[in-house]
C-alpha cells in the first residue's frame, strides 16, 4: 500500500485517541498539546476507528485490538502506540511490515508500575481485612466485625518480577512479609534489577518454580506480562498447588487467570479471596458470577491510572509527537 502525507505535508499532525475508556490518557495529553497548534488530537468511538484511521498519523490504541486489517487501513500512519505498557493486542509484524513504528509507554520511569504495585497492597490489605464483609457490618450497624488478618508474617508470592514486582516488593518488605518470586531468568546480582540495590527477594525461582512456590505461599500476586506462553497460566493445576485458602490477586491481565478454573476454585471454597484489577473481558460484565462472591474485590482496571503516572505518560507522549513532526520537518 502507498503511503500518502497529505495532512503531514500540510504541517499538522493527527492523533487517534481508540475510545472513551480511560479519559485521562486523551485529556492530559490534549493538556499538554494545548502549545502546539500543529496537533490535532480526536478521540473517536472504537467501532467508528476503522472508518477513520487513514486519516491520522499517530494512534493511541489503548484497549482497542489492532490486527492487520485495520492496520492496513492506516494509510497515513507513522506511529502505534499504547498508553501504558502491554502490546498484546497488536500485530506488531504487520505494522512492521507497513512501516509503522510501534511503541510503548514504559511503566518504570513513569510511575505506572509503582501505581500498580500500590493497588496490589490496596486489594490485598481489601481481602485480609474482608472488605465486602465490612461493608455489610456497616450497613447492619454492627461492631468489631468481620475478624480480618495482618500482612505481618505472610509469604507473598510475586509471579513475574518485572517492574511492578520490583515496586511491589520495595513496598512489601515494611510489613514484615516474606517475599519469593519467579522471573525467566534472574541477573547475577541484585544491582541490575533496574537498578535496584538491595536484595529483595527471600526466595528466586524460574517459571518453571511456579507451581512449587504457589504451594507455600499465603498471597500469590500475578504481574506478568501477557503473551501465547502465559494466557490462563493461572490454571486449574496452578491453582490446585495453591494452599486451601490462599488469595489471589491479579495487577496485569485478566487472561492470565483461566476463568473457569478460577471460578471454581472460588465455589469449592478452596481459593480464600480474589482480588483482581483485570478482567477476562473488559469492561467486565457486573452480572458476572465471579463478583457476587464476599471474599471477591474487583476495581475497573485502574491500577496504573493514578495522577501521577497517567500525566508522567502523557508528557512521554507527547515527547514521542514531538520527535515524528520533528523528523518529518
Amino acid at each position: 500500500m502507498e503511503r500518502t502525507h497529505e495532512d503531514s505535508s500540510k504541517g499538522l499532525i493527527r492523533v487517534l485517541f481508540c475510545g472513551s475508556h480511560f479519559p485521562s490518557s486523551h485529556n492530559y495529553t490534549s493538556e499538554y498539546l494545548l502549545n502546539y497548534p500543529f496537533v490535532q488530537v480526536d478521540v473517536v468511538p472504537c467501532e467508528d476507528v476503522p472508518k477513520v484511521i487513514s486519516n491520522y498519523h499517530i494512534c493511541v490504541t489503548k484497549m482497542m485490538k489492532f490486527d492487520f486489517d485495520l492496520i492496513s487501513r492506516a494509510s497515513q500512519m507513522k506511529l502505534i502506540v499504547q498508553f501504558g505498557v502491554g502490546l498484546d493486542g497488536v500485530d506488531v509484524d504487520a505494522a512492521t511490515k507497513l512501516g509503522i513504528k510501534v511503541a510503548r509507554i514504559p511503566s518504570g520511569v513513569t510511575g505506572n508500575a509503582m501505581s500498580c504495585a500500590e493497588m496490589a497492597i490496596y486489594l490485598m490489605l481489601g481481602l485480609l481485612r474482608k472488605q465486602k464483609e465490612m461493608q455489610i457490618a456497616v450497613d447492619h450497624k454492627k461492631l468489631g466485625e468481620p475478624t480480618g488478618d495482618t500482612l505481618l508474617g505472610k509469604t507473598v508470592f510475586i509471579l513475574g518480577f518485572g517492574n511492578i514486582g520490583l515496586e511491589l516488593a520495595k513496598r512489601l518488605r515494611p510489613f514484615g512479609v516474606r517475599i519469593i518470586a519467579t522471573k525467566r531468568s534472574w541477573p547475577e546480582n541484585s544491582s541490575q534489577l533496574n537498578g535496584a540495590s538491595e536484595d529483595l527477594v527471600d526466595q528466586k525461582g524460574a517459571h518453571e518454580d511456579i507451581k512449587k512456590f504457589a504451594s507455600i505461599a499465603d498471597i500469590v500476586v500475578c504481574c506478568l506480562c501477557l503473551n501465547s506462553e502465559t494466557v490462563g497460566v493461572v490454571n486449574k493445576s496452578f491453582l490446585s498447588s495453591m494452599r486451601k485458602g490462599s488469595l489471589l490477586v491479579n495487577v496485569a491481565r485478566g487472561r492470565l487467570l483461566d476463568y473457569q478454573s478460577t471460578l471454581h476454585s472460588l465455589e469449592s471454597g478452596h481459593l480464600g479471596g480474589l482480588g483482581i484489577d483485570v478482567a477476562w473481558t473488559e469492561p467486565f460484565d457486573p452480572d458476572d458470577p465471579i463478583l457476587k462472591f464476599n471474599n471477591v474485590i474487583f476495581t475497573p482496571h485502574v491500577a496504573g491510572v493514578t495522577e501521577h503516572s497517567y500525566r508522567s505518560m502523557a508528557k512521554c507522549l507527547n515527547a514521542g509527537i514531538e520527535i515524528e513532526e520533528t523528523s518529518e520537518s
